[in-house]
């Protein structure tokens, strides 16, 4: 049985194109337009769409409806094994001989052998400790038998060449016999099926016949006679010969036992491609050994990691689009390399270890910048590619109902109409209709459609927000979630949680509330007295800004 060959893993090491948390439309449309433009531009690295959450139900009808996969999610952006330069080091077959696998250690620098099958499923690891106790240990003259060694591994072990018989699929069945002395002292030792090492003495050779063993190794290359191997024939008895004298063979022929007999089986530390950079060292911390068995995304065999590999870590490279807000990013983004952004919201709190590429126009939709910068560098936009930037540009302006709308997100979104061959008013109904449908979602669910969160002074607070076509689809998701929020704040440990369900046809808000003294805060924010918890706000469908700048100076005032 051979181990198969490891396969490569994909390349984790692409810069990453990601949206915020709780991703809208415009998010993941932006993440996969802007990564194909750059892919378009930058033949020398490659660029990856990626997300850092759950996908809405807008957007899944909108991936679905261009035939787009979702990019793969990436909630933490902290450093991962799949960062660090594996050692893609073969796996090894159980059965190799523990001389084998000392010269594989000493030849490829290795402390740890890991053993899979011919799946690449990780069977057990051998360390050189393992290797030297049991050389050390090798006293145990049944040792072969006990572990159903191979007479391959036998004659690899100790480089030898088959005079009489056929070993192939054959183990060792008896003790391992050093043939000294007389031969009624041999006879007295040796039992059936015994592997019997002699010299080249012919009254040796022949009282190990005699006694029915096994094999007979015969040392220091001599010549067998014609007459011994007929008689070995006759007895089914193998004769082995080894350039070795009798005293080096009795030595290593012990290693011959297979590494499965020995190796570890339960207990094995093991790491993922996902596993945190920060667990591994500290569970590393914990081992002797220096080297441990990877998994791919599969569950099988990748390669080995060591503490070595880890001073070698790459920080994943990031571009971040639709988000500029170290609150609205996926986690652990300051152990990240940020290099560009992307964006159409007020300038936030985020700080870079370098100077970067930072392009915030005052748009509805970060896909009218991106949009935009495919023009810039005549990089044709492709049916599918143009659908999914109409759909960010019509779910962030509202089909152009919102303040945030300009007049380039609108041109823009008749052009990549055009250019995706749908009609713009039908495709957007249907796909607002959607997204406002909660059929079989939870609170939970619907509040994290789109919900961020943000920081003025000393206030901490979430706003969300879901945009519905019909009534009836509003009116449910008030019911739902409206309970679910003073959850949510006191979870996330916040001073407000705000939720604008906005009627997109008749543009207007109404706004859920929790936190002590959320109905003044409003109150004060729009002039208007909420009732029972909820505000009604008339022409305030954009929370980016109508509804943060206004609720942000009235936090403002509230401290000075």
């Amino acid at each position: 049985m051979n181990p198969a060959p490891i396969i490569s893993e994909p390349n984790y090491h692409a810069i990453k194109v990601i949206g915020h948390r709780n991703p809208d439309t415009d998010s993941i449309c932006a993440a996969i337009a802007y990564s194909r433009l750059k892919n378009a531009i930058d033949v020398d690295h490659d660029y990856k769409p990626c997300r850092a959450g759950q996908l809405n139900r807008e957007t899944k009808f909108v991936l679905d409806y261009f035939g787009e996969s979702a990019p793969q999610l990436y909630a933490d952006v902290s450093p991962q094994v799949r960062d660090v330069d594996i050692r893609l080091a073969e796996g090894v077959d159980g059965e190799m001989s523990l001389r084998r696998a000392w010269i594989k250690m000493r030849d490829e620098n290795l402390d740890t052998l890991c053993v899979v099958d011919s799946e690449r499923e990780l069977k057990g690891l051998i360390t050189v400790k393992d290797v030297a106790t049991a050389n050390m240990d090798g006293l145990d003259p049944e040792i072969l038998a006990k572990s159903h060694a191979s007479y391959q591994n036998v004659i690899d072990t100790i480089g030898g060449t088959v005079l009489v018989g056929d070993p192939t699929g054959m183990t060792v069945q008896g003790r391992i016999t050093v043939g000294a002395g007389s031969a009624e002292l041999m006879g007295r030792a040796i039992h059936k099926g015994d592997l019997v090492v002699v010299s080249n003495r012919s009254e040796s050779q022949l009282t190990a016949i005699e006694m029915e063993a096994g094999c007979i190794v015969v040392g220091s290359g001599s010549e067998v006679s014609k007459t011994i191997r007929m008689l070995a024939e006759e007895n089914n008895c193998l004769i082995i010969s080894t350039p070795l004298n009798t005293y080096a063979t009795g030595q290593i022929i012990a290693q011959a036992a297979p590494i499965r007999y020995y190796m570890l089986k339960e207990g094995i530390l093991t790491f993922n491609l996902n596993s945190s950079v920060e667990e591994a060292t500290k569970l590393m911390a914990s081992v002797r050994h220096r080297y441990f068995p990877v998994l791919g995304d599969d569950g099988k065999y990748l390669g080995v990691l060591s503490r070595r590999n880890l001073l070698n870590l790459r920080k994943k490279q990031l571009i971040l689009v639709d988000h500029n807000e170290k609150s609205q990013a996926a986690e652990g983004l300051e152990e990240a390399e940020v290099l560009e952004i992307i964006d159409h919201h007020r300038i936030g709190s985020l700080e870079t270890d370098n100077p970067v590429y930072f392009r915030n126009m005052p748009v509805g939709c970060t896909c009218t910048i991106v949009y935009q910068m495919y023009k810039e560098n005549d990089v044709a936009v492709y049916k599918q590619t143009a659908g999914l930037m109409l759909s960010a540009i019509l779910s962030d302006t509202l089909m152009f109902r919102s303040p945030t709308c300009t007049p380039l997100d609108e041109r823009s979104a008749r052009e990549l109409a055009r250019i995706a061959g749908v009609d713009l008013e039908s495709y957007a109904d249907e796909m607002f209709e959607h997204g406002g449908d909660i059929t079989g979602e939870t609170a939970e669910q619907i509040f994290g459609t789109d919900y961020k969160v943000f920081t003025s002074g000393s206030f901490h607070f979430g706003v969300g927000q879901g945009s519905y076509m019909s009534e009836r689809n509003r009116k449910a998701a008030e019911a739902l979630v409206g309970p679910y929020l003073e959850i949510a704040r006191e979870k996330q440990g916040l001073d407000y949680v705000f939720y604008l369900f906005t009627d997109v046809r008749n543009a207007s808000s109404d706004l859920l509330m929790a936190g002590g003294d959320a109905a003044e805060v409003i109150d004060r924010a729009f002039h208007t007295t909420p009732e029972n918890g909820m505000a009604v706000l008339p022409g305030v469908v954009s929370r980016k800004k109508q509804f943060i700048p206004a609720l942000i100076d009235t936090l403002k005032h509230a401290q000075e």
